[in-house]
């Protein structure tokens, strides 16, 4: 008997509901562990994010007559750049869930309709990507509705009101990901997505550039000047943005204005019921040519240049199997490391390059960088006092760690995982499984080393550093690489995940979990170690950075050494 699409999709949803339960209970019968650690971190980021946006609001609103024209304006801004990461995350998750998704493919493979399968991982896709949102603004507008005084009705109405928002996001990625798997192959489309790439990043560049303000200017009035140097934050307050909308409501509630409180809230309903009709009823059929234009090709940036670059080799045993790929020629530049080394290195070349998901997901995290860097000469552009210019430049470590840490986190931490029921092919070459983990780790370290440490040398430059702390900070963030990289390897191999062949749902588990809170317990401490015991303090003292360094050498061997070493150990007793 033929199931209507609504049978079909309460189905699928009470399936999911009660596989996800059943993970839940048994992870919590099963691991101590991964319930206690959870359970701190949550409690704990909620406490220090709360304490941090409460002090943050109490000194901004402190100012006379400027405190509350700065907070809003704060929200607004927040708002504004959530809103462009969610339309990315929205994306890249929902691209993964549609097309690159085995559960996907078997439910093609049913007589089910295609725009039910589409509709439950779109909702599916939006959940996963919209939970980090809620789980990060709680805690500020908790902090924003103690500052305000505000009543109990403004924390049940705000819930309502980003409940709203985040479907917004969702529905533009969801037909995003649809139109970039239609399309991904077409050359003109690839050229379009390049420039456009370029030139927004450009845009950014110019439109973001601050302005010196001079001491003439000072002697002005107040808000004057305080509007010329906010000029670059009036984006955030288009009104056809929906984070306006959010921001306006939340802001209107707070002082009484209920009636516009109404206005945005039915703005959001009513967007969100125009574009949801639209995203569960007509996306079937262009849904199904995508997954059908996705399945077919071979890959989707088949760029010609680098089919150009491709000579016969000599060998005849090359030629009978074929001409070597661009990555097996770069490879054989590297003629000191052993062939059977190298081959290792393209194996896992190749595969993260056919992996769109994977390098999409770099490309982004880099563009977001780029930005930095690009605005980052304008902290220290008028500092004359050495605590803020040093506040400065361990900041500029910390952001530049953490990136290390996501970089680790994201891509080296799933890499053994990957290998999934393949790994027995593996295990049986001659070359053995701990090499195998070597060679992983060096080219994982390697590559972050190179990428991290271009940023710090490149940062410090921006910030006008002396030659000798940029020689510094570029020696600790090599030891952080070795560390984060060993730590990362070593809980991959430890928790591995065989079943998976998703990287997003490798690191959702306890290991990916785990590897994050300790990279970030681990940054924090070291950076507290090394401002402690700065050489540039007023204080400082030789024995003082010595036993700074000493402390943070301690802890990062600590931290890398330990997980790689007992990841090793795992590996003679791992069942294959």
């Amino acid at each position: 008997m033929h199931k209507s699409p609504t049978s079909a999709f309460g189905l699928l949803a009470g399936v999911h509901l009660r596989q996800n339960g059943r993970r839940l209970s048994g992870v919590l019968r099963q691991s101590k562990l991964l319930s206690g650690t959870i359970l701190v971190f949550l409690f704990g980021y909620c406490w220090l994010s709360f304490a941090i946006f409460h002090r943050a609001m109490q000194f901004i609103g402190a100012f006379p007559g400027l405190g509350d024209l700065l907070v809003e304006r704060m929200l607004f801004i927040l708002f504004a750049f959530l809103f462009a990461l969610l339309l990315i995350s929205n994306l890249v998750i929902t691209y993964s869930n549609l097309f690159r998704n085995r559960e996907t493919s078997f439910l093609h493979s049913l007589p089910m309709d295609p725009n039910t399968i589409f509709q439950w991982k779109f909702l599916e896709s939006t959940v996963v990507a919209s939970w980090a949102f809620l789980f990060l603004i709680a805690p500020m507008l908790a902090a924003y509705g103690l500052v305000e005084g505000v009543a109990w009705s403004f924390y049940p109405m705000t819930l309502l009101m980003i409940l709203m928002f985040v479907i917004l996001p969702g529905f533009a990625g969801a037909w995003a990901a649809i139109g970039l798997a239609r399309y991904m192959d077409r050359r003109q489309f690839q050229y379009s997505l390049l420039a456009i790439g370029v030139l927004t990043l450009g845009a950014l560049a110019f439109w973001l550039k601050t302005e010196q303000i001079t001491d003439d200017m000072l002697e002005t009035r107040v808000m004057l000047v305080l509007d010329r140097l906010l000029k670059n934050t009036q984006f955030s307050q288009f009104a056809f943005l929906p984070s306006y909308w959010l921001a306006s409501g939340v802001i209107a509630w707070s002082e009484g204005a209920t009636s516009s409180t109404f206005f945005f809230i039915l703005v959001l309903l009513s967007y969100g019921l125009f574009l949801g009709g639209l995203t569960m009823t007509l996306p079937g059929h262009p849904f199904y040519e995508a997954s059908s234009a996705v399945q077919s090709r071979g890959s989707s940036m088949g760029w010609r240049f680098w089919h150009r670059w491709r000579k016969t080799p000599d060998d005849p045993l090359a030629q009978a199997f074929g001409k070597p790929s661009w990555i097996h020629r770069c490879m054989q530049l590297l003629f000191w490391i052993p062939s059977d080394r190298r081959s290792v290195l393209v194996k896992d070349v190749r595969v993260f390059w056919r992996d769109t998901s994977q390098w999409g997901q770099s490309l982004l995290l880099f563009g977001l960088l780029a930005a930095y860097i690009i605005n980052l000469k304008n902290f220290s552009a008028r500092l004359n006092n050495s605590f803020w210019i040093h506040l400065i430049a361990y900041l500029n470590l910390g952001a530049c760690s953490l990136n290390l840490a996501t970089l680790t986190t994201r891509f080296v931490f799933p890499q053994f995982s990957l290998e999934g029921k393949r790994l027995w092919i593996v295990g049986m070459a001659p070359i053995g499984l701990n090499k195998v983990i070597q060679i992983k780790y060096t080219l994982a370290t390697l590559v972050s080393l190179i990428l991290t440490g271009a940023l710090i040398v490149l940062s410090c430059y921006m910030l006008r550093m002396p030659v000798s702390q940029m020689i510094y900070f570029t020696l600790v963030i090599l030891v952080m690489s070795l560390s984060l990289n060993g730590l990362a390897m070593g809980l991959g191999v430890i928790y591995p995940n065989f079943k998976e062949d998703n990287p997003s749902k490798i690191v959702s588990g306890f290991g990916g979990t785990f590897c994050l809170v300790m990279s970030f317990l681990y940054i924090v401490g070291g950076i507290l170690c090394l401002a402690i015991g700065s050489p540039w303090a007023q204080h400082a003292t030789f024995f003082k950075t010595a036993l700074a360094w000493g402390a943070f050498c301690l802890l990062s061997l600590l931290i890398g050494y330990l997980p790689y070493r007992i990841g090793i150990r795992r590996l003679r007793y791992l069942e294959i």
